[in-house]
């Protein structure tokens, strides 16, 4: 949000510092000038994003007696942005995951760990910065649940199960029962930092993994892509993915949905097209 307010104050004063944007200011006039360059910059769903940060502002300065409801009410009021875009990224097969599996030696700490990783990004649908957020209070050994702390501050509970649990079980016997994070660094000569990993060293150990594996760029938002896609592919009930993958919407959930893609693939299939050389 404060990076969708720094792009509004450049549309609106050319300075991209959103501190000193003057939202007790802003009429209907400016707020829709607003929104018609967030159209022609950005993607429906980006510039409503945006569009929302803009008036949660207006509203807030409602709340401090800044602006009067009348002017909030009209500056609040332009539309939200038509349109859709096909999503960003791509799924992974599962010839690709074994791939990435098979690369991870579970006898050695770092492969016993990426396992680890891979497991809980694709089996439990995790976005990078919760899997770097669980600590090992967050992993029932039992079970395989997960106790992910989501967006907004939303707790749930997610299970990993048959190869993601057992790469959990293999990694924690290296990592040990010391309270704290669940998955730690490991240095190039094995030795495991008692630390938090981040979430741009995910984004590079599967980087790492997927060139050595000789695969085509996926990021780890594709592994939490994959796992949803995979999910509806084999029948789970769309609201169940979406508790389990922590998100508002079933709208949300949805756009992973592959399935009107495959149908639309067949029925291209019927057509003939009396071509040929």
């Amino acid at each position: 949000m404060t990076a969708a307010l720094n792009a509004i104050a450049t549309i609106a004063m050319g300075a991209p510092d959103m501190l000193k944007l003057p939202c007790h200011r802003l009429d209907y006039g400016h707020t829709s000038a607003i929104r018609s360059k967030l159209a022609e910059s950005y993607a429906p769903a980006t510039a409503n994003r945006m569009l929302a940060a803009l008036r949660g502002t207006l509203k807030t300065a409602f709340g401090l007696g800044l602006i009067s409801a009348e002017q909030m009410t009209r500056a609040i009021s332009v539309g939200p942005v038509r349109g859709t875009r096909l999503p960003k990224g791509r799924a992974i097969s599962q010839g690709e995951l074994r791939a990435l599996f098979n690369l991870c030696d579970p006898n050695v700490a770092v492969g016993a760990r990426d396992a680890a990783l891979l497991g809980v990004l694709y089996a439990g649908g995790l976005r990078r910065a919760e899997v770097v957020a669980l600590d090992l209070a967050d992993f029932d050994t039992m079970t395989g649940a997960l106790v992910v702390q989501g967006k907004g501050n939303k707790q749930r509970r997610v299970y990993i199960s048959n190869g993601a649990h057992a790469a959990m079980d293999a990694w924690l016997r290296h990592r040990g029962d010391e309270p704290g994070p669940l998955l730690f660094p490991v240095r190039k000569g094995g030795a495991i930092e008692h630390r938090r990993m981040t979430d741009q060293a995910v984004a590079e150990r599967l980087r790492h993994l997927g060139g050595h594996a000789k695969l085509q760029h996926f990021s780890p938002h594709d592994m939490r892509r994959s796992c949803i896609g995979d999910l509806l592919d084999a029948g789970a009930d769309i609201a169940t993915v979406q508790a389990m993958v922590g998100h508002a919407s079933p709208t949300t959930t949805a756009r992973y949905d592959r399935r009107g893609d495959r149908a639309k693939e067949r029925a291209a299939g019927l057509l003939h097209v009396p071509f040929g050389r």
